[in-house]
């Protein structure tokens, strides 16, 4: 039999219907189903089984901090609303603790992502700098050639052609991209890579090339435009 003099101090588990609160707090601002909390949030609907199921222990601090600015309730009310864990008056000071290192996960979480965006940042000028000096001969002489065109109709457009050509040419080659074929080439029909603009064909059936389609490596970025051969 217990000693009623030596109280023990344990941690119990809880039941509670946390469905119906993730519910009720969805209601307050507006959100009609858990599909569209995840949405809003940006968390997968497995996350929020977790928390209507009173497995908050296991989430990830960051699926915490994208739910509360959501649920408009701080980081401390979403742990204590749905905390299935519930500590005798003795242990107070523990929780206390639990909540000063999420605060502190939180501020490293906070400079995780400012860290996220500054790489960012670099990467996007380091790609806008290798592409200029891909496309520099264009960016010099294109002014220019447009001018002498104005001045003078008659010019011949094959001899502007090679100035955005072949810079474009090794742009795309830089980036891994394939032309799928020339313009005015015949070919067999294939709809995973060509698109009609006009007609009908089967696919095999031979059909020209009126404007080209692109690949990246696997991806297909833009399908070809074809037209059907009409007999003669």
């Amino acid at each position: 039999m217990p000693n009623s003099q030596f109280p023990i101090l344990r941690l119990r588990s809880v039941q509670v219907p946390n469905s119906q609160k993730l519910q009720d707090l969805m209601q307050q601002v507006g959100i009609p189903s858990f599909k569209a909390l995840s949405r809003a949030a940006g968390v997968s609907e497995r996350q929020l089984l977790r928390l209507r199921q009173g497995k908050l222990e296991q989430m990830r601090v960051d699926v915490l901090l994208k739910l509360s600015p959501v649920l408009q309730i701080s980081l401390n009310e979403l742990i204590a609303t749905f905390s299935t864990v519930e500590l005798l008056p003795e242990k107070a000071a523990p929780t206390q603790e639990l909540l000063e290192e999420i605060a502190d996960l939180r501020k490293e979480y906070q400079r995780s992502q400012l860290q996220l965006e500054q790489q960012r940042d670099i990467l996007l000028q380091e790609l806008q700098q290798s592409s200029l000096q891909l496309l520099e001969s264009l960016l010099l002489q294109w002014p220019t050639a447009a001018q002498k065109a104005q001045e003078n109709p008659q010019l011949a457009a094959v001899k502007i052609v090679p100035l955005v050509q072949k810079p474009l040419e090794k742009l795309l080659q830089a980036w891994g991209v394939e032309a799928i074929a020339p313009v005015g080439v015949e070919l067999p029909y294939d709809p995973q890579l060509h698109q009609l603009m006009e007609g009908t064909a089967q696919p095999g059936e031979i059909v020209k090339v009126r404007y080209t389609g692109y690949l990246q490596g696997e991806k297909l970025l833009y399908r070809a435009k074809v037209s059907p051969l009409r007999e003669s």
